[in-house]
């Protein structure tokens, strides 16, 4: 039987997979993502992940013919390595030469997650379309795209920041970057709180949001649709920025489908997706894509990263390894 992995290396979590040559899932192994003290511990904990879910099924990580690795960025494709992560307190952080060398072979395929994401929707969905979209709204915002069969990974591999595009050009909230008027500064998980408060403030809505406290999230908001004034208000206001950033995607890549995934999308899928939905028939110029949820849930990431060994890197199940 031939073995292939895929590792989901998030800033909290890393996961690894163990699966044969269908893609089939047979082991997985999960632990924290230490925060340092060097780039080489994060390494280690990928390392020890992989050969942990290698060993619960009695294989040595040597006979894995190929292995795929999502992850946070920003990544250095030439080096082989996460450059300066924002969320863990370390430079540089090597994963394709140290898996190459566990594994015995050089087919190591680094993605950044949401390229990982539209490879894994490519290969596990019924359809296999050589142009299609991932979108992450989570705690940020971000896709893979693929297009003419190309996931487009951008010469440093950091390509898909469309949470950084500008939907607002008043620029009213500051994304997290630092910089005014992008996407992700109202629709990310972290930030649709903060755009609330703005909301509350300048627009006097009433509510019975905590909005005045530490512990007002993305979840209050949400839970609170149909109920309170604040939150109706701030869902409506988020769907039409979700409606123009979807736009933007549509009229630059022209995707035949947009697969939609990340926590604010699938815990709240109708108020996410609806909006987005019912604006794009007026809004895009040509070809109005599908927009449906992520067919993987939160497996998006290792899955991809397994279909990416699978594959080569592109998803396109006609390109086994």
């Amino acid at each position: 039987m031939a073995y292939f992995a895929g590792v989901d290396l998030g800033a909290t979590n890393v996961r690894a997979a163990v699966a044969d040559g269908e893609g089939e899932i047979l082991n997985v192994d999960r632990r924290a993502t230490p925060d340092g003290p060097t780039g080489i511990h994060i390494t280690e904990a990928v390392l020890d992940c992989v050969r942990a879910a290698c060993g619960g099924v009695g294989v040595d990580p040597k006979v894995v013919e190929a292995a795929g690795i999502g992850s946070i960025g920003p990544l250095d494709l030439a080096e082989g390595t996460i450059r300066g992560p924002a969320n863990l307190d370390v430079e540089t952080i090597p994963l394709v030469g140290p898996l190459q060398e566990l594994i015995g072979s050089e087919r190591v395929y680094l993605h950044n997650d949401t390229n990982a994401g539209v490879i894994g929707e490519r290969y596990f969905s019924d359809r296999n379309p050589d142009d299609m979209v991932y979108l992450t709204i989570s705690s940020g915002i971000g896709a893979g795209v693929c297009v003419d069969g190309q996931v487009l990974s951008g010469w440093d591999g950091n390509a898909g920041e469309v949470g950084h595009m500008v939907v607002d050009p008043d620029g009213t909230m500051e994304c997290g970057c630092g910089r005014p008027g992008h996407w992700e500064a109202y629709c990310s998980g972290n930030n649709i709180p903060r755009y609330a408060e703005y909301l509350h403030r300048t627009e006097d809505v009433g509510t019975d949001l905590p909005v005045d406290t530490e512990s007002f999230d993305a979840v209050d908001v949400f839970r609170a649709a149909g109920e309170d004034e604040l939150a109706d208000l701030t869902i409506e206001r988020v769907g039409e920025w979700n409606a123009v950033g979807a736009t933007n995607i549509a009229q630059a890549y022209a995707p035949l489908v947009m697969y939609v995934g990340g926590a604010v999308a699938l815990n709240n899928t109708e108020l996410v997706l609806d909006p987005v939905r019912e604006a794009l028939s007026d809004a895009v110029f040509n070809n109005v894509p599908e927009i449906q949820l992520t067919t993987l849930g939160d497996d998006v990431v290792i899955k991809g990263a397994v279909a990416s060994a699978l594959t080569g890197g592109t998803g396109d199940r006609g390109q086994g390894v």
